[in-house]
């Protein structure tokens, strides 16, 4: 049984806050540690990094998911860097399916419902034609996925920088042209690659945008990444502590309770678990 199973249906009524990967604080580096720590620490969910290769075995995934489920710890995944469904090449292309399709495969045993993955690269194409080659290729992953009965989202992420696939308005897109396709919204990557986005009025009209484009449930059932960023001309440059980088969190974490939103917060900042622990506790102590 997955957590999912367990909460019995209740398990997006609520934001769940983790970190993306193994806490820093974990007594060592293994999933296994992370959940345990993360338990430990009265976080909620964990963010499986298979970004250097996806190696868990299905035996140990199956274990894993055990123990989540046990700590109540929801589990998502995040597939490999080495994704371009852009590339020129096309066994490039193909490669970076196969290994999606490996993260979706795993996230599954795993229990987790959602693989977050970046994309593409522009290179030198018109972003009509790079929408329409992840558009196809994404098509061809999703349908291989739902031969083998998968229904693990596939979740392209909001990229920081200008010269990579993935802008709040094509993922919006892609997710609702393509079934079992859901947007990662990374506030901090799309503050830094616009150098806006970073007010209250503006976090509203993004969750304004995802409900117009996907419907209500959309924000039902969110993924979102949040850490503190340094950015420059072309974008993300490096990711901070909240605390210091000028990412308004707290005026983000109004907009998202009073649209509603539900799903997961993974941090993604240098000191990963106590960043988790200040957005869980700013969020709890203002709307509790």
């Amino acid at each position: 049984m997955t957590l999912w199973q367990a909460i019995g249906g209740n398990e997006m009524s609520r934001l769940l806050f983790g970190t993306a990967g193994v806490p820093l604080s974990a007594r060592a580096g293994t999933t296994q540690a992370g959940i345990e720590r993360i338990a430990e620490l009265g976080l909620e969910c964990l963010e499986v990094q298979f970004v250097q290769g996806v190696k868990m075995t299905e035996v140990a995934a199956l274990s894993v998911g055990k123990l989540a489920a046990q700590k109540r710890v929801a589990l998502t995944a995040h597939a490999p860097y080495a994704i371009n469904l852009n590339a020129r090449e096309p066994e490039k292309v193909k490669a970076s399916q196969e290994r999606l399709l490996q993260s979706a495969r795993v996230a599954a045993v795993l229990g987790a419902k959602g693989v977050v993955f970046h994309a593409a690269f522009y290179l030198a194409d018109s972003t009509t034609a790079v929408y329409a080659n992840v558009k196809k290729h994404l098509e061809e992953v999703r349908t291989m996925l739902k031969r083998e009965g998968n229904q693990v989202l596939l979740r392209p992420e909001v990229t920081g920088k200008a010269s990579q696939f993935g802008s709040i308005e094509e993922l919006l897109s892609l997710s609702a042209e393509i079934e079992g396709v859901a947007p990662c919204l990374d506030f901090s990557h799309w503050h830094a690659r616009t150098g806006e986005a970073n007010s209250y009025p503006e976090f509203v009209s993004i969750l304004d945008q995802v409900e117009a484009k996907l419907g209500k449930q959309a924000l039902g059932n969110m993924h979102i990444h949040l850490s503190g960023i340094h950015y420059g001309r072309k974008g993300e440059l490096k990711h901070l502590e909240l605390r210091e980088s000028d990412l308004r969190y707290k005026e983000l974490l109004k907009a998202l309770k009073t649209r509603e939103v539900s799903g997961l917060i993974v941090c993604e900042s240098p000191n990963l678990e106590q960043d988790a622990l200040l957005l869980q506790q700013s969020y709890r102590e203002a709307f509790a």
